[in-house]
């Protein structure tokens, strides 16, 4: 398959998909549409499914049930090297083993779609250095990715994936161990990164993040998608006070 596949989906369409874990199911009959240049921001209480959704459209975690359409083409039609020209994934949690400098953990993202015994270009190397300026981590880029804080090594996730230039990008509690600055200017990435058309899922436990930058937003309950729409049409407080077992006067204002 060409190598310019990622120019080619515009979007992932999955339907009736089901998901298990430990024997017990996470959620099923589950649609979904998600549209390049559309932010789309998951909530949800611990436990709901929100992350096994992910992983799941990902191909990390096995489904039980429907099937993943990327454009046009079957899941199954497309290898992980394909896959990876038409998502890119900040996990929650990232554990590695070998310290292996920052620039070359976000070479990597530049990197995951061709072959092994190929180098990085000087404007590969660039790029990756100048994604460590925007998010304010140039210092680090000699240093041992396993020498980093949590939050540190959340920013160089979302580095490599940046720098794998897909279409989509999924993302995982992506201000997960920043600060607020850095917060601020993540939503602030991810909002300019839905004007270029990329398509952004990202799960959240912070309702003013979807209200601020998503397009949309999807709530998931007990395994099942119960609103999706606008976030300033649905992220109304009945329904954070249902979603969350808050009382209104535990829920805080939000702009």
């Amino acid at each position: 398959m060409a190598v310019s596949l990622n120019k080619r989906i515009n979007h992932i369409h999955a339907t009736s998909l089901g998901a298990h874990h430990d024997g017990q199911m996470v959620f099923e009959q589950l649609d979904l549409l998600l549209k390049q240049g559309e932010i789309t921001a998951l909530l949800g209480p611990n436990g709901c499914g929100k992350t096994t959704l992910l992983r799941t459209l990902l191909g990390l975690h096995p489904k039980s049930a429907g099937k993943v359409m990327f454009g046009n083409h079957h899941e199954q039609q497309l290898s992980p090297k394909e896959k990876a020209q038409i998502i890119s994934y900040v996990p929650q949690y990232h554990r590695l083993a070998f310290g292996y400098p920052v620039i070359e953990m976000v070479l990597m993202g530049s990197m995951a779609t061709q072959p092994s015994w190929q180098r990085a270009s000087k404007a590969q190397r660039e790029e990756a250095e100048s994604l460590l300026e925007t998010l304010n981590i140039a210092h680090l880029k000699n240093k041992p990715y396993t020498e980093l804080s949590g939050g540190q090594r959340q920013l160089v996730l979302i580095a490599r994936a940046l720098a794998q230039n897909t279409p989509f990008i999924f993302m995982d509690e992506p201000t997960n161990g920043l600060d607020f600055g850095n917060q601020i200017k993540l939503l602030e990435k991810i909002g300019e990164l839905g004007r270029r058309r990329h398509g952004i899922l990202m799960t959240t436990h912070h309702p003013s993040h979807a209200l601020q930058m998503a397009d949309r937003a999807l709530v998931m309950k007990q395994g099942k998608l119960i609103q999706d729409g606008h976030p300033q049409q649905i992220l109304d407080a009945e329904t954070l006070c249902d979603l969350y077992q808050l009382t209104a006067a535990q829920l805080p204002k939000m702009s």
